[in-house]
């Protein structure tokens, strides 16, 4: 793992480790007879926020740590370890005592505006750095952040679903959509209210299948990936029974009786939270641009509007509630993340 390989090569550079009940952060000193050299090591993983003004409070917290020992002259030096460089200059941007590692080019980043040595570790920290071995170094990230392909399980548990239930649908005719689609009558009148989630597994035609299944996969995968397993399935699954709900209340107010299927509002969910992501991540996410997904977000809205058979209230109603949920679980990781700055 990288944590063991850094431990081990401090230890052999004379330095002690100080322990720490939070993972992400690590603490290496040296003293020396007048003063004492500190390497504050941050892991900043995907699923981690810190502000500045947290990581200027840890930085602090350690400098005070040894003027309680009555060491006057300190020197501290961030380690960040991060594969996003924009992510982790953002952090430090106006820190001069900080450098990055790459853990994926096992690559030593070091800026104009940054101290260019810190005591003779700039050649060695390289060095290390350069002859780390492959498994070993990139153990403790993510595949889908080493740039190894990771399949995304719910994703493609969804799809494999929304398949096998469209097969079905061809060997049993009009009997699963009878009973599965979504109306105001049938969810109001006769009290059939598990439609609101079976209609999210049915799709009318294999062109209704096929385009909601390639962009479920391509996009659902970036954020299945960013938010993990349980809160990705609870996304989804959240935003279509929105989308419904929001159907079901404009068939309502317009008077109007249609029977709704397909994955549209739990994708346009999907879509909401990578759109904050997106934004999160400065306009760009992986391959995608803010541009790109506004777009294909405007573009799709239109479709609906001027198109014929297209519920785009589920859509809506999918889209706002996904962009909702995922503002919860960034709040949750900042209070999260802010326990644990606080407790350091």
């Amino acid at each position: 793992m990288v944590e063991r390989q850094l431990d081990k090569f401090f230890a052999e550079e004379g330095y002690v480790g100080i322990p720490s009940n939070l993972p992400e952060f690590t603490i290496y000193f040296q003293m020396e007879p007048t003063y004492v050299n500190v390497f504050h090591v941050v892991f900043y993983r995907s699923d981690l926020y810190i502000s500045k003004d947290q990581y200027l409070h840890i930085k602090e917290k350690i400098r005070n740590l040894f003027l309680e020992k009555g060491i006057s002259q300190i020197h501290i030096l961030s380690l960040i370890v991060c594969n996003d460089g924009n992510k982790a200059r953002q952090l430090c941007a106006d820190d001069a005592m900080c450098w990055m590692i790459d853990p994926y080019e096992n690559r030593l980043m070091i800026f104009e505006d940054q101290v260019s040595n810190f005591y003779g570790m700039k050649d060695k920290l390289e060095y290390f750095l350069a002859h780390l071995e492959g498994d070993e170094q990139t153990e403790s990230i993510p595949k889908a952040e080493t740039g190894k392909h990771k399949v995304p399980i719910i994703t493609t548990v969804l799809v494999v679903m929304n398949v096998f239930i469209f097969l079905l649908c061809t060997f049993t005719g009009d009997l699963l959509y009878n009973i599965g689609a979504i109306s105001i009558i049938g969810f109001l009148e006769k009290h059939e209210y598990y439609r609101i989630v079976t209609s999210l597994f049915l799709h009318w035609d294999i062109n209704h299948l096929v385009s909601n299944m390639i962009v479920l996969y391509y996009l659902g995968e970036v954020v299945e990936e960013h938010y993990g397993l349980v809160r990705y399935g609870i996304l989804y699954l959240t935003a279509g029974v929105c989308g419904n709900i929001l159907s079901l209340v404009y068939e309502f107010c317009s008077k109007t009786v249609m029977f709704s299927a397909g994955a549209s509002g739990a994708i346009f969910g999907v879509i909401g939270a990578l759109f904050l992501l997106v934004i999160i991540h400065k306009g760009h996410l992986r391959q995608i641009s803010l541009g790109r997904l506004m777009f294909m977000l405007a573009y799709s809205l239109y479709s609906g509007f001027v198109g014929s058979n297209i519920n785009n209230a589920a859509h809506i109603g999918g889209f706002l509630s996904g962009a909702a949920i995922a503002s919860i679980y960034q709040f949750c990781n900042r209070m999260k993340t802010r326990k644990k700055v606080q407790s350091v």
